[in-house]
């Protein structure tokens, strides 16, 4: 019996693995699926630009204090207890929220829909924290991929479904959600990687590094949360200007419209790859080197300032920013899940403030100019990112 139970706590955990890869690529589709029909909500509602970005707000506020929460009920009683409730609650705010059609529903809807995300968030990154150590190796940047290709399918089912009411559409994927909530629950249950590390960490390389103060702890968490906000802000810049900015270089419809569609495939395939280039680079050589990729293409893209090299400029910052979140997430989880959470919530932040920011300083300047911040910071996490990586 000695000598057959470390052989069976070595076996990587692939049905937990497997999981996880159903949830991320569950969160990716439900958001897609969301924020595509955005427009058919704000017609149902008749809602201008400003209630429409209350309805944001709350949804933005709902997250935050979801990752906040979620944080401190992982670090109590496992991050699997997040997996299946608010999924549940995810499914079932978004098919409520396309039965809405006055403004005090959306918003309290949309602060529900906001508090399920977070707390789903916190679970399956926790989660996948934990099952990436009981591998061994790394697994987060394809996890991170299965969210890129969840998102793809879901933009791409509201694209083809336009015909169909937005509401007939919420509910169909919220019951699908609901569903796939309900039929991982013994999955859940029957997991042994997903709420705690494994003992056996010697083949960890980072095992084996001093344990750092409390103060110093601390410091690194709020240093990869301003590393995962300005990673998330170039995310935000490419969702909601990229298009824009292929408009103002006078190109087609269809080609502005390209341009987020191939810095998406691009993040997709290179989190794809992310697992096999860390392991054999390690995260903080791939993440400079990525960072400074998207900084140097999407730089030169703006200085060129044609449309051919743009495409190419946002296919850059896709690739290069692709195994950056998932690394940080790694990192941060290492501290536990309250520094998930934290994490999390700080790079939310700079995906919800960076499209305005760029906004505000194109009615300023120009949007070139603003595009530039971006770039800046994409070059600061290829600057400070090693540390903060080669710290934990």
């Amino acid at each position: 019996m000695t000598t057959i139970a470390p052989a069976a706590q070595s076996a990587p955990p692939t049905s937990d693995r497997r999981l996880l890869l159903g949830v991320f690529a569950l969160l990716g589709l439900v958001m897609a699926v969301w924020g595509t029909r955005m427009p058919a909500v704000q017609s149902a509602a008749n809602l201008g630009p400003g209630h429409l970005s209350l309805v944001l707000l709350g949804a933005a506020a709902g997250m935050v204090a979801g990752l906040q929460l979620g944080g401190r009920l992982a670090h109590r009683h496992g991050p699997s207890r997040l997996l299946i409730v608010p999924a549940i609650i995810f499914g079932l705010a978004l098919a409520l929220l396309g039965q809405c059609r006055t403004l005090p529903t959306l918003i309290v809807g949309a602060v529900v829909f906001g508090l399920a995300h977070g707390l789903l968030d916190v679970g399956c990154n926790a989660s996948a924290v934990h099952c990436e150590l009981a591998f061994q190796r790394p697994i987060m940047s394809g996890l991170h991929a299965a969210y890129s290709i969840g998102a793809l399918c879901g933009a791409a089912l509201a694209a083809v479904t336009t015909w169909m009411p937005h509401n007939v559409l919420f509910a169909m994927i919220g019951a699908l959600t609901v569903l796939a909530a309900l039929t991982a629950v013994p999955g859940v249950r029957a997991a042994t990687s997903l709420d705690q590390a494994p003992a056996h960490t010697e083949a960890n390389p980072d095992a084996a590094k001093p344990t750092q103060t409390a103060q110093t702890a601390h410091a690194t968490v709020w240093l990869l949360g301003a590393l995962a906000a300005a990673c998330l802000l170039a995310e935000g810049a490419a969702a909601d200007w990229s298009a824009v900015h292929l408009h103002s270089l006078h190109s087609s419809e269809a080609t502005a419209a390209a341009a987020y569609a191939l810095y998406s495939a691009a993040m997709a395939g290179g989190r794809l790859a992310g697992d096999r280039l860390t392991s054999r680079y390690g995260a903080p050589v791939l993440v400079r080197v990525g960072a400074t990729l998207a900084a140097a293409g999407l730089g030169a893209a703006l200085i060129t300032g044609s449309a051919p090299a743009a495409l190419l400029g946002w296919m850059a910052l896709g690739a290069g920013l692709s195994t950056a979140m998932p690394s940080l997430i790694t990192a941060a989880g290492r501290g536990g899940p309250r520094a998930v959470g934290t994490v999390a919530a700080t790079g939310y932040l700079g995906l919800l403030a960076g499209p305005a920011a760029i906004g505000a300083i194109a009615s300023f300047t120009s949007l070139t100019t603003a595009l530039a911040l971006p770039v800046v910071l994409a070059a600061a996490v290829a600057f400070a990112s090693y540390r903060a990586l080669e710290s934990r």
